[in-house]
């Protein structure tokens, strides 16, 4: 579908929902393929998936009341650590939505054990940028080769159809930066109100503290998959989760998705 009629249908709250419910629940605490234990999910989203259509402009919450809890996950600067994430969807049937950076071999070296995970709708993607620059600082062409260079990425890599999820990086946008995201096809600029603080190195206990801080109903929460330190507290993470009963969703559970 050309881009620009792609975004005047979402505009006009016409797509149809996307994204197929995946995994199902597990009765046990399975290892990981890293010999890990790993808690499994305790719930699965119930709404139909994608029953909003994508607002244009910036979200950084999930719309309406309930429990849910969109956890999102950015850049992929070390393998083992996206590996980890992926072996933790994988195990647990937790639902995520990654933002990668497609210049990390990070996500090619993981694509054949991630790319079921996209396929069955319980790992979500969104575009942001192929080498992680600050786009304010580019000019409108720069911007757009930035953003085009990840789609294909992401489709190449990972089948993924289009998604109107946009981030950009270090949260820096303006009114041209979203425009010419949106004429590439990426009409949602998808910010947060939560954070796990990890674009930095974090003990484990600092992390934890950022968790319990932000971990809340309809938070939309970003982490990173750069630092292993969040690798080490995935099951306090899950117990967390569990704790306050939330649901994990992706964006596209959310927010319908083009077919």
């Amino acid at each position: 579908m050309d881009r620009r009629r792609f975004v005047l249908l979402m505009a006009a709250g016409v797509l149809g929902a996307a994204v197929g419910r995946g995994t199902a629940e597990l009765v046990e605490d399975p290892p990981s393929r890293s010999g890990r234990q790993l808690r499994p999910a305790a719930a699965t989203p119930t709404q139909p998936p994608g029953t909003v259509p994508p607002p244009l402009g910036v979200v950084d919450r999930l719309p309406g009341e309930g429990s849910r809890l969109a956890l999102t996950v950015d850049d992929g600067v070390s393998s083992d650590v996206v590996a980890a994430f992926t072996d933790l969807a994988a195990d647990t049937g937790l639902r995520l939505t990654f933002f990668p950076n497609g210049c990390y071999r990070s996500w090619t070296d993981n694509a054949p054990a991630l790319r079921p995970l996209v396929e069955s709708g319980q790992v979500a993607l969104g575009n942001h940028t192929w080498s992680h620059p600050d786009l304010r600082a580019l000019d409108d062409a720069a911007v757009a080769d930035e953003i085009e260079t990840n789609r294909r990425f992401l489709a190449d890599t990972f089948g993924a159809g289009e998604t109107p999820f946009f981030r950009p990086p270090f949260g820096s946008h303006d009114g041209r930066v979203d425009r010419i995201a949106a004429d590439c096809g990426h009409p949602t600029v998808a910010m947060w109100n939560g954070t796990l603080g990890d674009d930095r190195v974090l003990t484990p206990g600092e992390l934890m503290a950022s968790a319990r801080r932000w971990f809340a109903a309809q938070s939309i929460t970003i982490g990173h998959a750069n630092h292993a330190t969040v690798t080490t507290v995935f099951n306090e993470l899950r117990a967390l989760i569990d704790e306050r009963a939330l649901e994990t969703v992706t964006l596209a559970d959310v927010w319908a998705a083009p077919h």
